[in-house]
């Protein structure tokens, strides 16, 4: 896997990420299935740059999974279309063919890290749809798409909709004659694995989204003795995860790309207080700062608490999420910890930390973040579990040092 990785980004090499990919495109919409319904994007732009071709190019890169070793997709072909309402049947279509198809590891693509898709040449102008097209798993490869839960089973998944027209996205991807276009499709691989209804499978719904115009996020560095596999570090928006990575082993990290705008940034690291940036910006082709070598962020030890229990979705075996949030004192609501439910018990298991969250305002680097508790949000958690569109809630729950509390969740 590794000799499919572009380009390998760390905290020191920040300003190659910024000047390496031009992202000129923006995604405006997320989703899964190889439907033709759809919103046209409006007329088709006449070509930019004056005609003439351009060469547009596609990256792949992962909002990391929580709870899987593994999540593997097999890339067939990467087709866009100047008509955001073009079916898969019509002409004018322009396909990057991987030959032979590319089996990804999306766990290997986190940090920073991303995979050439491939490149083509096409007339300038604006693409407004693109599809993304998996193979198929068969009797002869079976696990061309498949997730492997930690210290669990390896889960085939099911892709009905990709397999035929493509995974269809709307894009406004801008071509110039005589330039190189950069486009980076970031896969969510935790929120992409969901149960079908009836039919008992596994399916693979991938939620990707673009990154507009110039390569944009965070990166920075946190205490080394915090670095680890199960420390996680998120960009947020109203609770939701919008980009997340684990650090290198000296504490380094990037989030990117990250779609510029304004969010929140979430440490959480086993038995360690909770810390958020609140307000950080991150505005197109730059790299906003938090931590450095000379200060790194960090966060002083927590007592801890067990949130456990099991969700009941009435199928074997269960596909679910469930997710730990806190509100703070402000109202807003961050992520502290979150994880897929499967497995024929569909249990679930959060340690988390009982002390107060450390709270700072953002402030561009070189200003220092001055972190303060929020007294509000210590020992407490509402939990969300997830199971295909559905969504229930439980809490918010106190809990105390050493103890557990146990919730089930069940769905119809």
């Amino acid at each position: 896997m590794r000799g499919y990785l572009c380009k390998t980004f760390t905290a020191r090499r920040g300003a190659l990420l910024a000047g390496a990919l031009c992202l000129a495109a923006g995604l405006s919409a997320c989703g899964g299935g190889g439907s033709d319904a759809g919103t046209p994007g409006g007329p088709v732009e006449p070509p930019i740059g004056g005609g003439g071709n351009g060469t547009l190019r596609v990256l792949l890169t992962d909002a990391p999974a929580c709870g899987y070793d593994n999540v593997f997709v097999t890339v067939e072909q990467v087709r866009v279309h100047q008509d955001a309402a073009a079916a898969d049947t019509a002409s004018g279509w322009r396909p990057i063919t991987l030959a032979p198809p590319r089996r990804i590891d999306l766990l290997t693509l986190g940090n920073g890290l991303l995979t050439e898709l491939g490149h083509t040449t096409l007339p300038s102008g604006r693409y407004n749809q693109l599809r993304l097209v998996l193979a198929e798993n068969t009797p002869a490869n079976p696990t061309a798409n498949m997730a492997k839960l930690t210290g669990g089973a390896e889960l085939p998944l099911s892709t009905p909709s990709a397999q035929q027209s493509g995974l269809k996205l709307n894009t406004a991807i801008d071509v110039a004659a005589g330039q190189q276009t950069d486009f980076v499709l970031d896969f969510d691989a935790c929120d992409s694995i969901v149960r079908a209804g009836n039919s008992g499978n596994t399916i693979l719904k991938p939620v990707l989204r673009g990154t507009p115009l110039l390569t944009s996020g965070v990166q920075g560095r946190i205490d080394a003795a915090l670095a680890g596999p199960q420390t996680t570090l998120s960009l947020q928006q109203a609770g939701r995860i919008v980009k997340a990575s684990v650090p290198d082993a000296t504490g380094a990290f990037v989030l990117s790309p990250a779609a510029p705008g304004t969010y929140q940034f979430v440490l959480s690291a086993p038995g360690r207080t909770t810390l958020v940036v609140n307000g950080v910006v991150v505005t197109a082709s730059t790299l906003s700062t938090l931590g450095s070598a000379a200060l790194p962020l960090t966060a002083p030890a927590s007592p801890t608490a067990t949130l456990d229990g099991a969700v009941n979705t009435g199928a074997t075996p269960v596909i679910a999420t469930v997710h730990a949030l806190q509100t703070l004192g402000s109202g807003a609501t961050v992520q502290v910890a979150g994880q897929p439910v499967t497995g024929n018990g569909g249990a679930y298991a959060f340690s988390v930390p009982t002390a107060a969250p450390l709270v700072a305002p953002y402030v561009a680097a070189p200003g220092a973040l001055a972190f303060t508790a929020d007294p509000a949000a210590a020992a407490r958690y509402t939990l969300a579990a997830r199971s295909g569109t559905a969504e229930k809630t439980a809490g918010p729950l106190t809990v105390a040092p050493g103890t557990t509390v146990t919730t089930p969740f069940s769905f119809p």
